[in-house]
């Protein structure tokens, strides 16, 4: 643990404005007392998707597009080459931090998730663009697939950048709880990592403390720059870039599985 454990509280003066509430990026329309859709996205739908984005809905999605319908199979099988370990992102947004990835590590199997129909577009146009059949997707309620899958079948689960649920009362539905957690230990392997990153001092510090009374995760970082700093062949993404230019300071954290 960082001896300037207590310094990450301090992520820059914007730190606790992540959007407004006209930029879409939490929906206030949510009820607070349904404690069941914490796991939601912020956002279902933005803007109308792209004549070909709509296209590979209809043609690719069906093909590379997790069936929670049925038990969950063995991972590996859902690809055509099996690969050597597995890798879950929940919330890419954009997909460039899932798409880089999958082509840095051909190897390696990736399962993205999100409930948002714009970023499950972009990711079906990148996938198609780069050839890609090392990634597979779920479009929908990630908690209902934390459930659907097996245990211990990830080295690595991303969680970068989430609705950060900035009031108070909102904070239940942050995706970083100590249920959630429990959640994700199981579907890691021993040894297996949760990275998270976030630019909202609120949560980088909500979170950190749910992690350090867990008894399922342990945090890397043994200097500060370990939490400052990304990690090694971390895939920068456009609201990260958006975030700095915006004056917030990102935190990036490594738990690993005990």
């Amino acid at each position: 643990m960082p001896r300037e454990s207590g310094a990450f509280l301090h992520l820059g003066p914007g730190a606790y404005h992540r959007g407004s509430a006209n930029d879409g990026s939490m929906n206030e329309h949510h009820d607070d007392n349904d404690v069941s859709q914490r796991a939601f996205f912020g956002r279902r739908k933005g803007h109308p998707l792209k004549a070909r984005q709509a296209e590979l809905f209809d043609t690719l999605l069906p093909e590379i597009a997790l069936d929670l319908t049925k038990p969950a199979p063995d991972l590996k099988t859902l690809f055509p080459l099996a690969p050597d370990t597995l890798r879950l992102e929940i919330g890419f947004g954009g997909a460039e931090h899932l798409i880089a990835q999958a082509l840095a590590h051909p190897e390696c199997g990736f399962i993205g998730a999100d409930g948002f129909l714009n970023a499950i577009g972009k990711a079906l146009v990148a996938i198609e663009d780069n050839d890609l059949t090392n990634v597979r997707l779920q479009f929908g309620d990630a908690s209902e697939l934390l459930d659907w899958l097996p245990d211990a079948a990830f080295t690595r689960i991303d969680l970068l950048y989430p609705d950060p649920w900035p009031k108070r009362r909102q904070w239940k539905r942050r995706f970083i709880q100590d249920d959630n957690l429990k959640r994700l230990a199981r579907l890691l392997k021993s040894g297996g990592e949760l990275r998270f990153a976030t630019d909202i001092a609120s949560y980088a510090a909500y979170a950190l403390a749910r992690v350090m009374r867990s008894d399922d995760f342990i945090w890397t970082a043994e200097c500060a720059d370990d939490w400052r700093k990304p990690w090694d062949g971390f895939s920068r993404t456009r609201y990260e870039a958006k975030a700095i230019r915006e004056g917030r300071t990102p935190a990036y954290f490594i738990f690993r599985r005990n």
